[in-house]
Order: structure tokens, then sequence, then C-alpha cells
């Protein structure tokens, strides 16, 4: 059923999940010898930061189509929410790692990949509220049969 509102967000956070395969995580620039030195992070460079946004990205898209189990797709939109937390801790953690191994003249930000995904927590928790908005009408519906 793809008129709810909760549909809609449940796909624009699939989308913004999967920016972050498009899109980098972290960008440094480095200062060697007078060498200008750019690097960054990526989903792709790291196997299990790639099968977390695999996970972020499929679970919502697999939850649009479970209009029939209001239960079963709020259980799955916290599994995406869970994926999302592990993946934004994954990167943190990168990033640290990143910081302590470059030299010290380097400069470094965070990127639109890291935004997305918390973009897409919020779009998950409006699409949370939606379903459970169904669930307590469905309840009112059958009270009056």
């Amino acid at each position: 059923m793809l008129q709810r509102k909760q549909s809609l967000w449940l796909f624009l956070a699939a989308l913004l999940n999967a920016g972050v395969f498009y899109f980098d995580i972290y960008k440094t620039h480095t200062v060697v010898n007078g060498v200008d030195t750019l690097g960054s992070l990526r989903v792709a460079d790291n196997f299990p930061s790639l099968l977390i946004a695999l996970i972020m990205t499929g679970v919502p898209l697999i939850t649009i189509f479970l209009y029939s189990n209001r239960k079963r797709q709020v259980n799955l939109s916290m599994v995406s929410i869970l994926a999302i937390i592990a993946f934004v801790g994954l990167q943190l953690w990168r990033v640290t790692d990143l910081a302590k191994s470059v030299p010290p003249p380097s400069s470094g930000s965070y990127w639109v990949g890291m935004v997305l995904p918390v973009i897409a927590l919020v779009l998950l928790f409006m699409a949370i509220i939606g379903i459970r908005k169904d669930e307590k009408l469905v309840r009112s519906v059958d009270r009056l049969r």
C-alpha cells in the first residue's frame, strides 16, 4: 500500500541510505613534504561497513511491502534504526583510527555520506509514528464492529 505516509518515509529513508554508496564518508587533506594528498573514506573500502549499509538500505524497502502486518513493519523499522546506529558508530570509529594514522599537518571533514543516515534515522522514526497511528485507527474501527 504505497499511498500511506509511512511508505513514503520508508522509501525516502532507503534512498538516503543508498546515498552512502555514492558519497564519501570522510575526506582528508594531508601535506607531506610539500605534496598535497587527498584521501577519503568510502563504504566500499570496508566489508563490515558495506554489509551494514546493505542492511540499512534493504530493510526499509522490504518493510514498505509488509503493510498488512503492522507489527512486523515496526520491528523491521527498529532493525533498520539499529543498523543505522551501528553504521554511524562504525564510521566514527574508522575516522578516529584514520586520524591516528595520518601525519599531524592534516585536516579532515565529514562528508555527505555521514549525514544521510542521520536524516534517514529521523524519517524512520516518522514512519514508526505513522504505522502506530494506523494500528490505533484499525483497533478503534474494530471496537465499533
